[in-house]
């Protein structure tokens, strides 16, 4: 026992100690100090149209030697004093800051867009890294000595300023476009594809320079262990690494779910990532980044959780790093006459390379004169991420304190030059008939509703009337990348049931999938998958599966449990009560014997009818039928009903019919125009009479239409559910199947 106590003594002599009382007290006061100057001077830039990462940095700028440390020196040693543990502390919330500031990054990284204006965009990134590269490095290798960190490791130094000139800020060219409206128009797509290209290729560079600064020597060895790793690495996650990503997500999304299990799987790859690179001596920001672009990548990715991330990381953590970088800013230095002229110098050569090669690239690339001047100057932003190169090369010990500070000042000014420059270049730019065209299809595209589906649940007990509901759903998939759910709910779980109900269930499931699956034909873009789940009862199983992020439930419309006091039955009415998402109910024309027990093939649709009111539900149930149209030949009839005035008011009828019928013939032209732009074959008619419902019903069965959409909202009368007594009515009565679209 003693030798045990004497034991537990020696070691308690290396405990580590928890965090003092007085370094826990000042790390709290810095970041209230640095998130309040930051904050609140980056919305004073904000309001005068310039980035708030310039309000954030000079936040910094003004709590650092320059302006606190300058007029309360005492004060400012004891809340920033020059102690390495207390420096650390703040490093850490800092590299936080960058390494959530570009998972941010990449997750607003479009790849598609990269890919599709590939060439110009590969054109004006050559032309903005190479040449910035190539001043940068001239500059470097001759700069005095005093501007460098270690004077034997210039070349390691001249390859880093020659990085931290080829970089340019995506977030601070984005906001501008954002501002400017501009952000959908061929240059702004060209211009982020361009910003993009050379972000990525630039954490390459850094990458490798960051590999060649840590091994502390530069020959051809490390040079290619550096480049190799950098290309293995982004190899592997463009290729195995996206598909482990998706199934990471995709597995938490139905296991777990919600926006706090997202953000956290995202935050714990991300930092695995990082800690890889850093590890492979590539720097941690490039493993970061790639895992923020192949997180935006993924359908199962909530976006909810990616804003979540963004408003923290802007409201917090990158505020927090952009003035602890300025803290470093010694403006009194900078005023010295050899570091001024040598400052401006650096300035000069940052905005001549990348304006010139910027410019070069894109004229190069088939733009006009002032596209090109658009490039240049949007490209010459640095902001956001020259800090980043700045702080790594400080911490890699490449730049001295001058050096840094000089390309935090190149940081500020590029970002402060860039917003006007941009607005007076693309005011000049025009825009063509080709872009109006596809800025049109885009402003539809963005209210469509169909267009907004991308998964879709089905639970499915078999029968024809979800068969008829699967293949409409196969149809609808041609329109968006679409995953498909078929869900058997049951209301006893698996450990409840005997063994031979748990069978008896998996051969009911099975049938059911297969049943609706065979039907359903599904391009092949879109992924199937087929669950059983278990609730207290089937539709709290529906409903919590339908929480997951589904964008439509799609129901069958009567099972052998339906109730006198509801629509369609208990289970349906219910789902339609609580669902979070839209919902589409199928109703097939075969009696409910029959709907319960047939197996069917596809039937065929040859003409849709559409009633129409012009609600935003009834151009709901057009965007459903003019894309199953566009995929099965059939011709699309959208009617509006002209509800004549009663008996007593006959005398004034031919005065007010002409103005119900230019407003019917209005609405359905509106609503054609939507048909037509999937691609559908429409054809309008009005129909008078002082039933509207029965003028359909007349319609649809002398046309022999083999399939009616209508669009409605949701009302509750005692507890059940109800579409109006139109819907209602059609819903009952028509010859032919239904199907009922409604939002939430």
């Amino acid at each position: 026992m003693l030798r045990l106590l004497t034991t537990l003594e020696g070691a308690g002599e290396h405990l580590i100690q928890p965090l003092g009382h007085h370094q826990l007290l000042l790390v709290l006061l810095e970041l209230s100090l640095l998130l309040l100057m930051s904050r609140g001077l980056g919305e004073v830039m904000r309001r005068i149209n310039f980035p708030p990462v310039v309000g954030e940095l000079l936040a910094g700028v003004l709590l650092g030697p320059s302006l606190f440390g300058l007029l309360f020196p005492n004060l400012y040693a004891e809340v920033f004093p020059q102690s390495q543990q207390q420096s650390d502390l703040l490093s850490v919330v800092s590299w936080l800051g960058v390494l959530c500031l570009l998972i941010v990054t990449g997750l607003e990284t479009d790849l598609k867009l990269i890919i599709r204006k590939g060439k110009t965009a590969l054109l004006i990134s050559l032309g903005g890294i190479v040449i910035p590269f190539v001043t940068g490095f001239g500059l470097g290798w001759f700069l005095p000595e005093t501007f460098l960190a270690d004077p034997n490791k210039r070349l390691v130094f001249s390859l880093f300023i020659a990085t931290a000139m080829s970089i340019s800020a995506v977030p601070v060219i984005a906001k501008v476009l954002m501002d400017l409206n501009l952000i959908r128009r061929d240059i702004g797509q060209v211009t982020l594809a361009a910003g993009m290209t050379d972000d990525t290729i630039g954490w390459i560079l850094l990458s490798v320079v960051s590999g060649l600064a840590s091994s502390g020597k530069f020959d051809f060895g490390t040079v290619f262990r550096s480049v190799s790793a950098a290309i293995l690495f982004l190899a592997i996650a463009f290729t195995i690494g996206r598909t482990i990503v998706d199934q990471i997500l995709r597995w938490v999304d139905d296991k777990v779910g919600g926006v706090t299990a997202s953000l956290s799987v995202l935050l714990v790859l991300s930092f695995l990532a990082a800690a890889f690179t850093q590890y492979l001596g590539i720097e941690a920001a490039l493993g970061a980044f790639v895992v923020g672009i192949l997180a935006g990548q993924s359908r199962r990715f909530s976006r909810e959780a990616g804003h979540i991330l963004e408003v923290f990381t802007a409201g917090f953590l990158a505020p927090i790093f952009f003035a602890s970088a300025g803290l470093k800013v010694n403006l009194l230095a900078l005023l010295e006459p050899q570091t001024l002229i040598f400052g401006l110098l650096v300035l000069a050569v940052a905005c001549v390379g990348k304006f010139t090669g910027a410019y070069l690239g894109s004229r190069a690339g088939g733009l006009s004169h002032w596209e090109g001047m658009a490039m240049g100057s949007g490209m010459n932003a640095r902001g956001a991420m020259e800090i980043v190169v700045a702080t790594i090369g400080l911490s890699l010990g490449v730049l001295n304190s001058q050096m840094y500070s000089i390309i935090l000042m190149v940081a500020i000014i590029t970002s402060l030059m860039a917003p006007p420059l941009l607005r007076w270049s693309l005011s000049k730019v025009t825009i063509g008939e080709e872009e109006a065209q596809r800025l049109e299809q885009e402003e539809l595209a963005s209210r469509s509703f169909i267009k907004q589906i991308h998964r879709v649940l089905i639970p499915t007990r078999g029968g024809a009337n979800i068969q008829l509901a699967a293949q409409l759903v196969g149809y609808m998939a041609h329109q968006n990348h679409t995953e498909v759910t078929l869900l058997y709910a049951d209301d006893k779980s698996r450990a409840e049931a005997s063994q031979a109900a748990t069978a008896e269930k998996d051969t009911i499931a099975v049938a059911a999938f297969t049943a609706a699956s065979q039907v359903m034909q599904l391009p092949d873009d879109s992924t199937l998958q087929k669950k059983i789940e278990s609730g207290s009862n089937k539709v709290e199983a529906i409903i919590n599966e339908a929480n997951k992020g589904y964008d439509l439930i799609v129901l069958g419309a009567s099972e052998k449990t339906r109730s006198k006091d509801s629509l369609f039955n208990l289970i349906v009415d219910r789902v339609i009560q609580e669902a979070p998402c839209a919902t589409m109910v199928v109703k097939s024309h075969l009696s409910e014997a029959e709907a319960e027990s047939s197996t069917t093939a596809q039937q065929p649709l040859k003409s849709i009818l559409v009633p129409t009111v012009g609600t935003e539900y009834s151009k709901n149930a057009v965007e459903v039928a003019s894309t199953i149209a566009a995929q099965t030949g059939a011709i699309v009839t959208i009617v509006n009903v002209i509800n004549l005035p009663p008996i007593e008011y006959i005398l004034y009828e031919r005065r007010t019919l002409h103005p119900m019928k230019d407003i019917a013939s209005d609405l359905l032209e509106q609503q054609a125009v939507i048909s037509r732009s999937f691609g559908a074959d429409v054809q309008t008619r009005i129909l008078k009479g002082t039933s509207p419902e029965m003028e359909i019903l007349n319609f649809a069965a002398n046309q022999n239409f083999d399939l009616i959409i209508l669009g409605s909202n949701i009302r509750m009368v005692t507890g059940r559910v109800f579409f109006g007594h139109r819907v209602d009515a059609i819903l009952k009565k028509a010859h032919c199947p239904v199907a009922v679209i409604t939002a939430p």
